[in-house]
């Protein structure tokens, strides 16, 4: 079973979206090591409403952070320190769909970024939406990646840009696996339908 660590370009481009998404279409696990804010309605909670199947289980967070900042930051204020050696992914026999915080260099300590989250045999999905300066973001984001050994996969948010995306794509030779629309309204029945939609390619790449 794989293992997809699933990052973005940069906050706010739609990465609980397409973990959803993604879970969904697998069946797969999911879980959020580190969260940061909102941990009433935290992207755990609506990972498990976006859900229909009844095969994916959501592991709790290693950290649960109160203030929607910087994992380090946000430390910083609940008065702990992150450490690498209590962030132990879950034991189980299911894919597992694992989402960061925020870009890959984003801290968790004065160490350690949502980088080192990532294991060497992790399936690497980036999320990259569409805005000014996204194509910087795109490109230092998958050369990172590739520069580190990965072969990560790109899965493009919002409407289509053929310049955008071809100079992301040629640029870096990396896969890409669809695209997500924004959605109006972010649903059970709205995720299941994407899920639909994604899964061949989804289960193509995770088994490659």
């Amino acid at each position: 079973m794989s293992h997809i660590f699933v990052t973005g370009i940069s906050t706010e481009v739609g990465k609980t979206v397409a973990s959803a998404v993604l879970t969904e279409a697998l069946e797969a696990d999911y879980w959020k090591p580190v969260q940061a804010g909102d941990l009433d309605d935290s992207d755990s909670h609506k990972i498990r409403r976006y859900l229909s199947n009844q095969k994916s289980t959501i592991h709790p967070n290693a950290y649960a952070l109160n203030h929607p900042m910087s994992p380090h930051a946000a430390a910083a204020l609940d008065q702990v320190s992150i450490a690498m050696s209590k962030i132990t992914r879950p034991e189980t026999s299911n894919h597992l769909v694992i989402e960061g915080a925020g870009g890959l260099l984003v801290p968790l300590n004065e160490s350690d970024t949502i980088a080192d989250l990532i294991d060497p045999d992790d399936k690497v999905l980036v999320v990259s939406r569409h805005y000014l300066g996204s194509i910087n973001h795109s490109l230092l984001t998958l050369e990172f990646l590739l520069s580190g050994g990965w072969e990560p996969a790109v899965l493009f948010v919002g409407e289509p840009h053929p310049s955008t995306e071809s100079i992301i794509l040629s640029r870096t030779g990396v896969r890409m696996l669809g695209r997500l629309p924004l959605l109006e309204a972010v649903n059970a029945a709205s995720i299941r339908m994407l899920a639909n939609q994604l899964r061949p390619e989804l289960l193509h790449w995770v088994e490659s």
